[in-house]
């Protein structure tokens, strides 16, 4: 099981790739790219859950010994281009820029503060609480998901319908773990300390994360490039 967590990143980045090469335009697949560059700089927090939610033995043994790990990083650039992209594939949505009058209209004048909700509540919580990182993180997504609703109501529909599609993809790709390597989320999840309810073998805790990150990641390539989707 040594390869177990870089051999399911690895998996994820097929599935990314599916996804890139099905896009038709090219400023789609730049627009998936770039969010999965930045997006993979979340890998870099992983020393706030290990061992704290989980200990998964990595390449080089450098989550035991750093907390940080590469499958990280490969993991966090697979899950934010595929959310970012996931409801303009589907539906085939298009963009257009928000006119410079509308980013000026009352809700708008939120906008940094709904994009930095997520980080300023993850801190707070964890230096206020005894509650367990993911937990944090999954209130702070929540949140900044809501907290992007009221400053971008426009944006509701790509938010939710994206939410509970990563949630069934995401669903079906934890399941190949457990098909491949039985009895290994018992082995690597903390499952003393959270929850410990698995659903079909999957952490409830894996799901809240999938369908929280869907929520509020969707959102963040229109909203820090002031677009809009037209026909939602």
């Amino acid at each position: 099981m040594q390869y177990a967590w870089l051999i399911w990143g690895l998996i994820l980045l097929v599935v990314w790739t599916t996804v890139y090469l099905s896009l038709e335009s090219r400023e789609s697949k730049k627009r998936m790219l770039i969010v999965s560059i930045w997006t993979s700089l979340l890998g870099l927090t992983e020393p706030l859950f290990v061992p704290e939610y989980w200990s998964p033995p990595s390449l080089f043994d450098l989550a035991s010994k750093t907390g940080f790990d590469i499958e990280s990083l490969i993991f966090a650039f697979g899950i934010g281009g595929i959310v970012v992209i996931l409801y303009e594939r589907i539906f085939r949505a298009e963009h257009e820029k928000i006119s410079t009058l509308s980013q000026h209209s009352s809700r708008h004048r939120y906008h940094l503060l709904a994009i930095l909700s997520v980080p300023i509540v993850f801190l707070l919580l964890m230096l206020t609480t005894q509650l367990n990182p993911i937990y944090i993180s999954v209130i702070a997504l929540v949140f900044g998901g809501f907290a992007t609703w009221y400053c971008r109501p426009d944006l509701k529909k790509k938010m939710i319908v994206s939410a509970f599609i990563f949630l069934v993809i995401y669903f079906v790709y934890f399941l190949t773990l457990i098909v491949f390597y039985p009895g290994y989320v018992e082995q690597v999840w903390r499952l003393d300390v959270i929850s410990g309810i698995l659903i079909v073998g999957i952490p409830l805790e894996e799901l809240l994360f999938a369908i929280s990150f869907g929520f509020f990641w969707s959102s963040i390539y229109e909203h820090l490039t002031w677009r809009k989707i037209k026909n939602l």
